[in-house]
């Protein structure tokens, strides 16, 4: 008898949908820096923890997209986290529009491979992607309505993540396509 493996993409979507939405209403002018505590203990476990061992799994599955994407966006989370804990005092806003930029890099040349995956995870990519650049320009401008843009955006992108990711349960759940993906 084959041995059914788990599909750990739900697990790496989650982990990134609900650490992206928390950042975003940060982002998006909902709440304030007091509330940065609670984004970085779910980047530490969720966003970052969960997602890259999501990424591993992925790994084992022969799928390097998943592999990339949840390794490095679990590392994002991490690096983020890290970071603003430990790291950001004296730190000008250009260089961290930078840090913004280059993920914004990664995150363009993941989009285009989603070109040959589902319609819904294009989506997510293609919400992504502009996420980044907003939040790089306003991070390196000190425009804050580029990043409150970034922030909306960000929520968009953490809603079809959180989307692709109910989809894939729901529909292993009741072996058959419910929602589409």
């Amino acid at each position: 008898m084959d041995k059914k493996w788990i599909n750990p993409a739900p697990l790496g979507l989650s982990g990134f949908a609900l650490t992206t939405w928390l950042l975003s209403m940060v982002n998006a002018g909902w709440f304030g820096g007091a509330d940065i505590p609670m984004v970085l203990a779910c980047a530490f476990a969720f966003g970052g923890t969960a997602q890259f061992f999501a990424g591993l799994f992925e790994a084992g599955a022969g799928n390097s997209f998943g592999f990339v994407a949840f390794c490095g966006y679990g590392a994002f989370w991490w690096t983020f986290a890290l970071f603003v804990e430990f790291f950001a005092k004296g730190v000008e806003g250009p260089f961290v529009g930078w840090y913004l930029l280059l993920w914004g890099v990664f995150t363009t040349y993941m989009w285009i491979g989603t070109w040959k995956k589902g319609k819904v995870l294009m989506l997510v990519f293609t919400a992504l992607v502009p996420t980044f650049f907003l939040l790089a320009a306003g991070a390196m401008t000190g425009n804050g309505g580029l990043t409150v843009f970034g922030g909306y955006l960000g929520l968009v992108t953490a809603a079809l993540a959180f989307y692709l990711a109910g989809a894939e349960v729901i529909n292993e759940s009741w072996g058959r396509v419910v929602l589409p993906v």
